[in-house]
């Protein structure tokens, strides 16, 4: 999803839409329609939304769909720091499990898609996404393990 897309279902897809959030975020419900919706002439969009506006949607939908496009376009992870600064045994189990389990769907989404001799650009997306879930446990295992160095 490109952040263009996050915008316009992060507004509308919130309860209430932009009748709702708009006024929780200080912009119009019909300017915050207006800047979220995407013309059939890109010339006739007189409302743009600004980064500002952005994560102040963000932080009150708790929706971080337009960051997470944005890391993505631009080639990055997105990993949400763990919660709390301690990390007890158990939860540093339940996120090397979340590797292993992540890791275990990026070899099947590989297998099925080599299975029938020849690969499409929807397996490519499947296995790409599989691939980045497995390398965002990773990163949140580091980061946990990381909260617990002494």
């Amino acid at each position: 999803m490109n952040t263009v897309d996050a915008a316009y279902h992060t507004v509308h897809d919130y309860l209430g839409g932009s009748e709702s959030l708009g006024p929780r975020v200080g912009i119009s419900p019909a300017v915050l329609r207006n800047k979220v919706n995407r013309p059939a002439d890109k010339a006739e969009k007189r409302h743009h939304l600004t980064l500002e506006e952005a994560v102040r949607i963000a932080g009150i939908s708790g929706d971080f769909r337009m960051l997470k496009a944005w890391a993505n376009e631009a080639g990055f992870l997105l990993v949400k720091a763990p919660d709390g600064v301690g990390e007890c045994d158990m939860g540093m189990l339940e996120k090397v499990a979340a590797f292993m389990v992540a890791s275990g769907m990026f070899g099947k989404e590989i297998y099925d898609s080599l299975a029938d001799g020849r690969v499409d650009q929807a397996e490519v997306g499947r296995v790409e996404d599989a691939g980045n879930h497995v390398m965002t446990e990773v990163a949140e295992v580091v980061q946990r393990m990381k909260g617990m160095a002494q």
